[in-house]
């Protein structure tokens, strides 16, 4: 199992730009803690000759056919655009 002292949580919210508390780093050092245990625990169970899966449970998804039941009017959605041409939205030029 890892040691406490390898995370440094002062440090890691001095990268995250927050600002905690004594009791936050250490509450925050016990979850990381805990979590990094769980990974050590996870990493050392024997996964030879098991196939990985995409999904947990073993089942098709019901997907619904893939047919258009709407049609798009451009128009309808560019009338409140402050300029446009063409169906495409105009806009300021930022390089120049």
């Amino acid at each position: 199992m890892s040691n406490k002292s390898s995370i440094n949580v002062p440090h890691l919210a001095r990268l995250a730009r927050l600002s905690l508390s004594a009791e936050e780093i250490s509450a925050a050092t016990e979850d990381l803690q805990q979590i990094v245990d769980m990974i050590d625990q996870m990493q050392s169970v024997d996964t030879n000759g098991i196939e990985p899966m995409a999904h947990p449970l073993d089942s098709t998804q019901r997907l619904r056919q893939d047919i258009v039941t709407e049609q798009v009017n451009p128009d309808n959605f560019q009338k409140h655009a402050p300029a446009t041409e063409d169906h495409f939205y105009l806009v300021p030029r930022v390089v120049e």
